[in-house]
């Protein structure tokens, strides 16, 4: 669009969006093992990467990139069942697998290499603005008011903002914001507490946001960057292998970055408990992120799967996704994904069920039990407490999970412990009478 630098209006053709799918998202092992990090499931029935897709194309935004390079069949199929766009709007959504060219063979270094290396294939569609955002977070965020911002206040680099405690600011690149919002420096993952003294939020921050006058906020990068199309070829003409710890800091002494200030609910899905936490937190009266608002829906591959049936269960303080069958059994604060099977006389407390991917017939599941394998699902008066069971599963009768007096982190036969929880791998076979 001619003239869009220094004016607010803009069409959303002037946008390209990317996803970054991460690395090998190691600390997501075992959820990660089989599948790449935005493909991991979510709320029962949803994966990780419908969130910044889905909040793009609210944002009007519908030309979107995914880059992966791990594990990204499935990941491949949910993108190609999910979405599909007329063929008069011009949208898509495009995943850029890392793979081999004339220039080198290489894996992507970093979230700035990995832009890098696909720059040619953004090139042929126009563009003036190019959003980053990443494929593992769970927020609400109107792109078209960062967009806004940006151009208004003709900033070269704009990066979302959110305050964190002291606490969590050793997981996250601090900035300094000055009042106007214009970020004056950048500490990556700061340890030490000398490096925090200038970095404190002040007011008029502090009463606009009603933070705690009593404990100091941090402003901690989210990841989502704007960049304007030629300032971010002109950066990535380095070296430099990530955003946050190279490319940024680099930029802030001479050139116009702001700050935009995001502060509502984001939660960085980068580790197990974090992944078990967000969507425990779902099951609450008040979830702190509301998958119910049917003005901004999530979307979702289409399945076309039956209402759950449920029989004389004892269900409280839980999510159910479609397609379940339950059978006298005890559900407390847990997430049930889609076809999950749950046999009479279980007990699943503080739990994440994240479903199956298909359902199993009786004599498919007849041949299973003549070789000694449970059926698909949850068996009969078995306990499952502190414990996430991948799709696919097969936890068998009389079995008892907890990782009550366990080690935070062990691999067992049959199972994993991560930051405290038991995982059932995808596909795993927990048998009978086993007590984990």
């Amino acid at each position: 669009m001619t003239g869009w630098k220094g004016s607010t209006h803009f069409s959303p053709f002037d946008v390209i969006t990317l996803i970054l799918g991460g690395g090998a998202g190691t600390r997501l092992f075992p959820l990660t093992k089989e599948r790449a990090k935005p493909a991991v499931p979510l709320a029962g029935k949803y994966r990780l990467v419908d969130i910044p897709i889905s909040l793009a194309i609210h944002s009007e935004l519908k030309r979107i990139f995914i880059l992966t390079q791990f594990q990204s069949s499935s990941l491949h199929r949910h993108i190609q069942q999910s979405y599909r766009f007329d063929d008069y709007s011009q949208g898509f959504v495009e995943l850029l697998a890392a793979q081999q060219t004339m220039k080198g063979a290489y894996w992507y270094q970093g979230t700035a290499d990995a832009v890098r290396q696909n720059l040619s294939h953004f090139a042929s569609h126009p563009h003036e603005l190019v959003l980053i955002l990443a494929g593992d977070q769970l927020y609400r965020m109107d792109f078209l008011s960062l967009i806004e911002q940006h151009v208004a206040s003709c900033a070269d680099l704009t990066v979302a903002v959110t305050p964190v405690s002291q606490s969590r600011v050793s997981g996250f690149g601090i900035l300094r914001v000055t009042e106007e919002r214009r970020i004056a420096s950048f500490v990556e993952k700061p340890k030490e507490p000398s490096l925090l003294a200038n970095l404190a939020i002040v007011d008029p921050f502090v009463s606009l946001l009603r933070l705690p006058p009593d404990e100091p906020q941090y402003w901690a990068s989210t990841g989502i960057y704007l960049f304007n199309r030629k300032v971010l070829a002109s950066a990535l003409m380095g070296g430099e292998p990530d955003f946050g710890k190279d490319v940024i800091p680099r930029l802030i002494p001479n050139h116009r970055v702001f700050a935009y200030v995001h502060a509502g609910y984001w939660e960085d899905i980068g580790t197990i408990r974090a992944f078990y936490e967000a969507n425990l937190d779902l099951c609450e009266p008040e979830p702190k992120f509301d998958f119910y608002d049917s003005r901004f829906p999530i979307y979702t591959r289409a399945r076309y799967l039956p209402s759950s049936k449920i029989s004389r269960a004892d269900v409280s303080g839980s999510l159910i996704a479609e397609g379940s069958v339950i059978s006298d059994a005890k559900i407390e604060h847990s997430l049930i994904g889609i076809r999950s099977v749950v046999l009479p006389g279980a007990t699943i407390k503080d739990t994440l069920l994240l479903g199956n991917d298909y359902y199993e017939t009786d004599a498919h599941a007849l041949g299973a039990e003549g070789r000694g394998l449970p059926r698909m699902g949850v068996g009969r008066n078995t306990f499952l407490e502190g414990t996430i069971v991948d799709k696919n599963a097969r936890v068998g009768d009389n079995v008892w999970v907890s990782p009550k007096g366990k080690p935070a982190n062990m691999d067992g036969d049959c199972f994993f412990i991560r930051d405290g929880l038991v995982i059932i791998p995808r596909g795993g076979v927990v048998s009978h009478g086993t007590v984990i």
